[in-house]
């Protein structure tokens, strides 16, 4: 990766998978914004603190938090690195993808073209007509 952090294709896919559910994505935008514990974390959510335990611990396997501990105080932060990595992984394939869809789109107009030799396209009816015009 071009910012110097490797990570094996598993720990990629536990980040992809991490990043897949809608609360876990919801739990790291609230720890962009600073530490929080796991009470700070479970309030917004219509869920138990028990099921944001369980989402924090899918996060932190995918080391994309880490938990700290400051005397009772155990604090969630947020790991950047994992994040940069995958989103270096999405722009290394993003330019393959986008190469690929312009490709296809000169195909679709290509093929969208009506051809002078197709008897049902206006341009070949049109031909037709001036033909039987000069007779």
């Amino acid at each position: 990766m071009e910012d110097g952090v490797e990570m094996t294709e598993d720990e990629l896919d536990r980040v992809f998978a991490a990043l897949a559910d809608a609360t876990r994505r919801a739990i790291l935008a609230r720890l962009a914004t600073g530490d929080a514990t796991v009470n700070e974390l479970a309030e917004p959510f219509p869920i138990s603190v028990q099921a944001v335990s369980k989402h924090l611990k899918v996060l932190e396997r995918a080391g994309l938090i880490t938990r700290g501990r400051n005397a009772q105080w155990r604090p969630c932060r947020l790991e950047g690195a994992p994040l940069a990595t995958a989103s270096a992984w999405i722009d290394e394939h993003r330019q393959a993808w986008e190469d690929r869809f312009d490709h296809l789109d000169k195909v679709l107009e290509k093929l969208q073209r009506p051809s002078p030799d197709d008897p049902d396209s206006d341009q070949a009816s049109s031909t037709r007509s001036m033909r039987s015009s000069d007779q």
